[in-house]
């Protein structure tokens, strides 16, 4: 199974959804500014160690991946892509905001919304021969794809717009170490 996985993988075609690296304790400032990592939860130390670790599997298990790597605004999902997959292979796209404001107090409409335009993404099939890395935030349970451990990663195969997509597996940090093995 881990070995087929692989082979598919090294093949393309997926999106890796990762979650960033561990953070630090305490939560976002009601006035955050993106621009701002002072008024943001940034990475720990181990957060910055798990993104560089995470860049250094990958391209150890020959992962072909998508430029541009998505990134959420916040700085530590660029600082953790920038780790991972340097700095000038990170987008910066502001709809993974929108995710991480699933975990808040959101009108059924925009939280639905933001559930649909997830969905159009993860059904969208990544450039031929390419896996396609999202570097954003967890899903409040039994949403969207769930929760999601510190760099953590869903492994979604698009089926194609408006086809929909399978969610194939959750790997955690150190389930790639067992890909290989």
């Amino acid at each position: 199974m881990n070995e087929s996985l692989l082979n598919s993988l090294r093949k393309g075609g997926f999106i890796l959804y990762a979650k960033h690296g561990e953070a630090t304790v305490g939560e976002d400032l009601p006035y955050l500014n993106f621009q701002d990592c002072l008024t943001q939860r940034n990475l720990s130390e181990k957060g910055r160690r798990q993104a560089t670790y995470y860049g250094e599997i990958l391209r150890y298990l020959q992962m072909p991946i998508q430029s541009f790597v998505s990134a959420s605004p916040f700085c530590r999902t660029i600082e953790t892509a920038q780790l991972a997959f340097g700095s000038g292979n990170v987008q910066v796209n502001p709809f993974w905001f929108d995710i991480y404001k699933l975990s808040g107090n959101l009108p059924s409409i925009d939280r639905q919304r933001t559930l649909n335009d997830l969905k159009t993404v993860l059904e969208t099939i990544p450039v031929e021969g390419k896996n396609k890395v999202i570097v954003a935030h967890s899903f409040p349970e039994g949403v969207g794809l769930g929760e999601i451990p510190n760099m953590g990663t869903v492994i979604i195969k698009p089926k194609g717009k408006g086809i929909g997509y399978e969610i194939v597996r959750l790997l955690s940090l150190l389930d790639w170490d067992q890909l290989d093995s």
